[in-house]
């Protein structure tokens, strides 16, 4: 019903864009968690582990500098939209979305513990997949499981796999019902 409302631009601009740019977004953390499971692989240096000679704003933190740091804020932010997303769309929790003006108080609570929970995990979700090596406050580095280089190894290939599978399903699944539509009208 959505979709019949928006206008024109919207349905031939608006919403193609969107649906690039996602693809490129997504595209572009399992090309940098690949290259990181390659880092891994050949270096030790790159275990997320904590950074304790470098002082903020005198080592850059990205390869590519200032568009490289904005990327990973812009990465980042994509993660922490796709995981909340991600999670109220999980058949275990659908239930706990909240509803427009008819929300009890135990959802209300349920939904502030769950977004503390996954904001609290984004920093060191972010640094295990090598998307960043910016330490936050919390010096999220030192957890002993960050230095055991099967676990951050299976996490990274677990993202780059299951990512990958989700996104090409998805594309083909939508390649296929637009082919099934296109034919359809015509037969």
């Amino acid at each position: 019903e959505l979709r019949h409302r928006a206008s024109p631009w919207q349905r031939n601009l608006g919403y193609p864009l969107a649906m690039l740019g996602l693809l490129a977004l997504t595209g572009i953390s399992v090309l940098i968690v690949c290259f990181h499971v390659l880092e891994l692989l050949l270096d030790d240096a790159a275990m997320p582990r904590g950074i304790q000679d470098a002082s903020l704003g005198q080592v850059s933190f990205s390869i590519f500098g200032s568009f490289g740091a904005a990327l990973q804020v812009v990465l980042i932010f994509y993660l922490m939209v796709s995981s909340v997303v991600g999670f109220y769309s999980s058949p275990l929790f659908t239930r706990l979305l909240p509803e427009r003006q008819d929300t009890p108080l135990t959802k209300i609570i349920g939904n502030c513990v769950s977004l503390l929970v996954l904001s609290s995990a984004l920093p060191v979700f972010s640094r295990t997949l090598g998307i960043t090596r910016f330490d936050l406050l919390g010096d999220f580095g030192r957890f002993n499981w960050l230095g055991n280089f099967y676990i951050v190894f299976l996490y990274n290939m677990g993202f780059a796999g299951l990512t990958t599978l989700c996104l090409v399903k998805r594309v083909s699944w939508a390649v296929q019902a637009e082919l099934i539509r296109a034919f359809g009208e015509e037969g």
